[in-house]
């Protein structure tokens, strides 16, 4: 009974990731801009290191996870 309101609960998110990726890329754009974030290029390599911006995420997912999940 739990795998299925987590299986549908992963399928709510990636639908909102799919429509947010095809219908408003703007929402998103701040990814990998952030103060912090470490990107270097070279002519035939680039390393980037999203630091702020998974801090940045793991934030926000975890205020709406500790929202949503209470016990």
């Amino acid at each position: 009974m739990r795998i299925g309101k987590i299986l549908a609960a992963l399928g709510l998110i990636l639908l909102f990731l799919g429509l947010t990726l095809n219908y408003a890329p703007w929402l998103i754009n701040w990814f990998g801009k952030l103060p912090g974030d470490i990107r270097i290029e070279d002519d035939k390599k680039l390393v980037f290191i999203p630091i702020v911006s998974m801090l940045v995420i793991s934030l926000v997912l975890s205020v709406l996870l500790s929202l949503f999940i209470r016990k």
